[in-house]
C-alpha cells in the first residue's frame, strides 16, 4: 500500500497524560521512536508497550532542545525514508501518512504543513502557520539550545514540498511552566550573536517577562542586524516595542513605533489592530477608526507565525464599531458592531453595544 518508509521520533519528560492521544496520532508510521530524557511518571513505561515503538532512555545534561532532538533522530534507521518529528502535546490528523507519501516526490528533502499553534477558548482555532518538521533520514540536524530549527549540512540546496493534507494541532498543558526558556534563549544569543531570529525571540520572551528595557534595548539590536530582513518579523520588533513603551508609560514613543510598524508591513493586520487599540485607549476615536478600517480591509491570512489569533477575530470589528459611533457615524457602527458579534457570538459586552446602538438608530 504504501511506498516509502516512515518513522515518526520524538522527545519526551513526564507527559503522561498525553501518551495514548499522541500514539494514536501517530501510529500509522511504520515505526516509532522516542528518546525519554527522565520520566518519573511512567509515560517511558507505557509507550514502550505500545506496537512498532522503541524507547531510549537518556539524561540531557545541561539541558538542551537540539541535542535532545538530534539524539532522537540518531535512533532512527538508517535506510528510513521519511522522518516526522513531532512532540507529545501535539496530534497528527488521520490520514497523514497518506498525504506525506503523496507529496513526497523523487528527491523531496521536507515537507511543510499546517500547524494549529493554540485555540481559542470558544474552540476555534487560534494562531495557525506551517512549520517543516517532516524531512529525509540524511542531511539534518537540529540547531540552537531552544526554538530550535532543523538546519540543511548536506550538499546543494534541499528539495522542499507543500503537503496540503497534513494537519497538526498542538495541545499544550498551559499550566506547564517555560522558565527554561528565558535562559536558553540568552545562551542562544549568546553562542550566535549575528541569528536575527533567536534575538527577536529573546526580545519577545522579555516582553512576556515583563522586562520592557531589555525587551527594547535587544529588539532594537534585532532591528540593526544585516540579516534581519523579513518584514513581518521585523514588524513584530517594532510592536513589541511599542508595547513595553506603553507600559513604561511613554505613549509617545510607542506611537511612533506603532506608525513605524504599519509602515514596515502595512499588509499585515496585526500593527494597524495594535495601532487602533493604542487610539482607543487615548479617546483618539477618529484615529481609531481608520487604523481599524485598514487592518479590516486586508483579507488574505498570512501562514506564518507572525500571524495573530486576535486581528482574525472580532476585535477590529469590535474596536471598529465603538469608534464610529463615537464618531456619529451610527449606521457603519451598528454594521461594524454585527460583523463583531457573529466572530464572538458569546461576548455580552459586544452584544450589549449592539442592542444600545440598535436603540439609538
Amino acid at each position: 500500500m504504501y511506498k516509502y518508509t516512515v518513522y515518526v521520533y520524538a522527545i519526551c519528560k513526564n507527559e503522561m497524560q498525553f501518551a495514548q492521544r499522541w500514539y494514536n496520532s501517530v501510529k500509522e508510521a511504520d515505526g516509532i521512536i522516542v528518546l525519554d530524557t527522565g520520566s518519573t511518571d511512567g509515560t517511558d513505561t507505557f509507550l514502550a508497550a505500545c506496537p512498532k515503538t522503541q524507547v531510549y532512555k537518556e539524561e540531557i545534561s545541561p539541558w538542551r532542545f537540539d541535542t535532545a532532538r538530534n539524539r532522537s533522530l540518531e535512533k532512527v534507521p538508517e535506510d528510513a525514508d521519511i522522518c516526522v518529528c513531532i512532540d507529545l502535546d501535539e496530534v497528527l490528523h488521520k490520514g497523514w501518512r497518506a498525504a506525506a507519501e503523496a507529496a513526497w516526490e523523487q528527491g523531496v528533502q521536507q515537507l511543510s504543513y499546517r500547524y494549529t499553534w493554540n485555540f481559542n477558548d470558544d474552540g476555534s482555532e487560534g494562531t495557525v502557520f506551517m512549520i517543516e518538521k517532516i524531512h529525509s533520514r540524511h542531511g539534518w540536524k537540529w540547531t540552537h539550545p531552544v526554538h530550535e530549527v532543523l538546519q540543511w549540512v548536506g550538499e546543494g540546496e534541499p528539495k522542499k514540498a507543500r503537503a496540503a493534507g497534513i494537519q497538526v494541532d498542538h495541545l499544550a498543558d498551559n499550566t506547564k511552566p517555560r522558565t527554561q526558556y528565558l535562559p536558553l534563549l540568552e545562551m542562544s544569543v549568546r553562542e550566535s550573536p549575528e541569528d536575527d531570529r533567536n534575538m527577536h525571540y529573546l526580545g519577545r520572551e522579555y516582553m512576556y517577562y515583563r522586562r520592557w528595557d531589555d525587551c527594547i534595548n535587544i529588539l532594537k539590536q534585532h532591528l540593526q542586524l544585516p540579516t534581519a530582513v523579513w518584514a513581518d518579523e521585523r514588524c513584530a520588533s517594532m510592536r513589541y516595542i511599542a508595547r513595553s513603551y506603553k507600559e513604561k508609560g511613554d505613549n509617545d514613543e510607542a506611537l511612533r513605533w506603532l506608525l513605524r510598524a504599519c509602515a514596515e508591513a502595512p499588509h499585515l493586520r496585526e500593527p494597524w489592530l495594535d495601532l487602533a487599540r493604542h487610539c482607543a485607549d487615548r479617546k483618539e476615536h477618529m484615529a481609531c477608526a481608520a487604523a481599524a478600517e485598514r487592518c479590516l480591509q486586508i483579507t488574505q491570512r498570512p501562514d506564518t507565525y507572525i500571524s495573530e489569533a486576535a486581528a482574525w477575530g472580532s476585535l477590529p470589528w469590535d474596536l471598529y464599531s465603538v469608534a464610529l459611533w463615537h464618531t456619529g457615524q451610527t449606521e457603519k457602527a451598528l454594521e461594524a458592531v454585527r460583523k463583531a458579534e457573529a466572530l464572538a457570538p458569546t461576548d455580552k459586552r459586544i452584544r450589549a453595544n449592539r442592542i444600545l446602538m440598535q436603540k439609538q438608530i
